[in-house]
């Protein structure tokens, strides 16, 4: 444990620390968001946050590479060019649309392309989960299906990122979850495959937690497309590393892990991502618009029209993501009626607290 909290310490710490050269280089190329009608923030805002997150995961990356416990990452040097350049591509295409502004088809092929380098590189879905038994992909449905899950996880992250701090503490809260289930399988249970998903889940969480303190209201630096799709791609990895690479049935033999964590798991993870993101594409294809057009209808957008400060926003939602991906975590270690209970009673609270609290008894923070 100790080594991959030093992990996650230097990752967040170089974040951190890089942040402030991003936010000054950001404001120097005029990569910088105005206030326009639609949006929340009031002042103009750097936002290329997500340099410095790139900086946080190469730091996180060149220690781990020195460290026993992650050994078997490391082995095979396919693996780290693969995230490293899928990263990279993101990278460079988010820099050019945070400064310049890239239309959706051309963002799509660069997301397919980093998605493809990933599944030909070794960072593929291999199988699927069923249970107790798993379903083996042939070679072109597992690079189509790799690909799909980077685009859906790439998008949805960047689809939630419109409040200060709440992409950053949605993607650190799913990275924990997916960290302690993970941490188990590879270190106590011994699963080498599980190592990729406890690494990166480490990094996520560093990188956004070091990022969170320029990012939190009121934010002083936004992480733009560079950083929501490396959030999104460190999600997709973790995600396709603990349920396309690790066993199902061999899961199942244990006496902690259910069979279907490996799919539960990321939905739960992802679960207040996708819901918006589907939403948001079902709202505006209904009213026939281009579905990656912005708009004013996201989950964010209806709490703070029901009178919440964005301090109370992000924390509903952080409590939402919170209760799902933690309660499927959970499952592994406590009945799963205890579970249900406490889930129901807490998405309870959230919805009172959120949606149905009469707006003279909402205190602001």
């Amino acid at each position: 444990m100790r080594e991959y909290v030093l992990v996650l310490l230097v990752a967040a710490l170089t974040t951190f620390l890089v942040t402030p050269w991003a936010e000054k280089w950001a404001v120097r190329i005029g990569a910088v968001a105005e206030v326009r009608g639609r949006d929340i923030h009031t002042d103009r805002t750097p936002r290329l946050g997500g340099i410095a997150m790139y900086a946080g995961l190469l730091a996180g990356l060149l220690l781990a590479s020195q460290l026993p416990m992650m050994k078997a990452v490391f082995a095979n040097g396919e693996i780290v060019r693969a995230l490293l350049s899928a990263a990279s591509i993101l990278l460079v295409l988010g820099i050019i649309d945070d400064r310049w502004g890239l239309d959706a088809p051309t963002k799509l092929a660069g997301q397919v392309l980093a998605g493809s380098l990933l599944a030909l590189q070794g960072i593929t879905l291999i199988w699927l989960p069923a249970f107790d038994r798993v379903i083996v992909l042939d070679p072109w449905t597992s690079v189509l299906l790799t690909v799909l899950l980077l685009v859906v996880t790439v998008n949805a992250i960047n689809f939630v990122d419109g409040v200060d701090g709440l992409a950053a503490g949605i993607a650190a809260i799913g990275a924990m979850a997916f960290f302690v289930y993970s941490y188990f399988l590879s270190v106590e249970y011994g699963f080498v495959r599980a190592t990729l998903p406890t690494l990166v889940s480490v990094l996520l969480v560093g990188v956004a937690v070091g990022f969170l303190p320029a990012n939190f209201s009121k934010a002083r630096s936004f992480m733009g497309d560079t950083g929501a799709m490396l959030l999104g791609l460190l999600l997709a990895v973790a995600t396709i590393a603990l349920t396309g690479q690790v066993d199902a049935a061999a899961l199942a033999s244990t006496t902690f892990f259910p069979a279907f964590m490996p799919i539960l798991l990321p939905l739960a993870v992802l679960a207040v991502p996708l819901i918006d993101l589907a939403s948001a594409v079902a709202r505006r294809v209904r009213a026939k618009r281009n579905p990656f057009s912005a708009d004013q209808g996201h989950l964010h957008h209806q709490l703070l029209a029901r009178g919440h400060s964005q301090t109370r926003t992000v924390l509903v939602l952080y409590g939402l993501t919170a209760t799902l991906a933690f309660g499927a975590v959970a499952t592994a270690f406590v009945p799963v009626g205890w579970v249900l209970l406490a889930v129901v009673i807490c998405l309870a609270i959230l919805a009172w607290f959120g949606f149905a609290a009469p707006r003279k008894l909402a205190v602001r923070l």
